[in-house]
């Protein structure tokens, strides 16, 4: 198995057997990510993340989405069976960022795509 491969984002939805929140077209689903981060403290995303990573998280609210923005994450996956309310997707949607969500835990998610080589950030 390689590792640090890229991964579709039609393929992390698959693997986590996610829910799309916000309206997504085929060209989104096509996006590559080259690594994960999972991680409910966003003050450790804001100095740990870099471009093209998955935002793996329990924190469902507008501090997630705020960091995402600002680090130009664009997509996040919810944990836990985490939902997001109607305004955080409507926001979500203005900012062009993909709201999905998955009843595994942070652990399972990770542990999943690891395995299937999306890669993992460097501390």
């Amino acid at each position: 198995m390689e590792w640090g491969i890229s991964m579709k984002l039609s393929e992390i939805v698959t693997l986590t057997h996610a829910t799309i929140f916000t309206p997504t077209d085929h060209t989104r689903l096509e996006s590559n990510y080259d690594k994960g981060f999972a991680c409910d403290l966003m003050s450790d995303v804001l100095a740990y993340v870099e471009d093209h990573v998955l935002l793996i998280t329990g924190l469902v609210n507008e501090h997630s989405l705020r960091t995402a923005t600002m680090l130009d994450i664009d997509a996040i996956l919810f944990v836990r069976g985490k939902k997001p309310t109607p305004a955080l997707i409507e926001e979500a949607i203005r900012k062009n960022v993909t709201l999905l969500g998955t009843n595994m835990t942070s652990y399972q998610v990770s542990g999943i795509l690891y395995n299937a080589g999306l890669g993992s950030l460097e501390l």
